[in-house]
């Protein structure tokens, strides 16, 4: 698409299929942070606000979904979380990931399908930059619930325009009325990237898992 203005991006949005989106990615990896960040992209950093204010760092596991090459993981350490696993469907991605040192697992799972982690596992999972045109689709979050403890908070965002058309108002809505979770917080929608791309907007969401 070419309002990314950015190569590799664009293909990463033009992936039609899993395998096609995992292709894309694995061409990027090398070149993901130097890109993104040139760009100005906030939402690993941003996000860290929504958890530090909601998620006491002793509390438990921590999930990182979709986590990419890790940019999170080293300052969820620096904010004393020690205790951060991550997923992500590219395995190149994770290597990069593990290089960091600062996730205490990573393992290869597609959100969307079943987790590999037992009921109740995390105390919280963040998820950012995933929920976005030709990625996880909005039936991730119930699983993600699944995986999360009573009492447990969700942080994710979801970019603006597929809030309602990628069917996440609607799997959020539901949730609430089955009584997995309740909303805490909704911010407005604000910029994926800092510098570039003003039209790319974002919405973060905080729930409380109930059951």
């Amino acid at each position: 698409m070419a309002e990314y203005g950015n190569d590799a991006l664009e293909q990463v949005y033009a992936a039609r299929s899993a395998d096609e989106l995992n292709a894309a990615y694995a061409a990027w990896a090398a070149g993901y942070d130097r890109d993104t960040l040139a760009s100005g992209y906030c939402l690993p950093f941003q996000v860290l606000a929504w958890v530090s204010r909601y998620v006491k760092p002793d509390t438990g596991p921590l999930l990182d979904a979709g986590c990419g090459t890790g940019l999170s993981g080293p300052y969820l350490k620096a904010l004393g979380y020690g205790a951060v696993e991550g997923l992500d469907f590219s395995e190149d991605m994770l290597k990069l990931a593990g290089s960091r040192g600062a996730y205490d697992g990573l393992k290869r799972a597609t959100l969307g399908e079943t987790l590999p982690w037992a009921d109740n596992h995390f105390a919280a999972f963040l998820a950012t930059g995933v929920f976005t045109e030709g990625h996880a689709p909005a039936s991730s979050l119930t699983e993600l619930c699944r995986i999360t403890r009573p009492g447990g908070i969700a942080v994710f965002t979801v970019r603006d325009k597929i809030v309602d058309s990628g069917g996440f108002a609607a799997v959020m809505t539901d949730l609430a009325a089955r009584g997995v979770w309740r909303q805490i917080e909704q911010s407005p929608p604000f910029r994926a990237f800092a510098l570039d791309e003003p039209e790319v907007l974002v919405t973060a969401f905080v729930y409380e898992v109930l059951a």
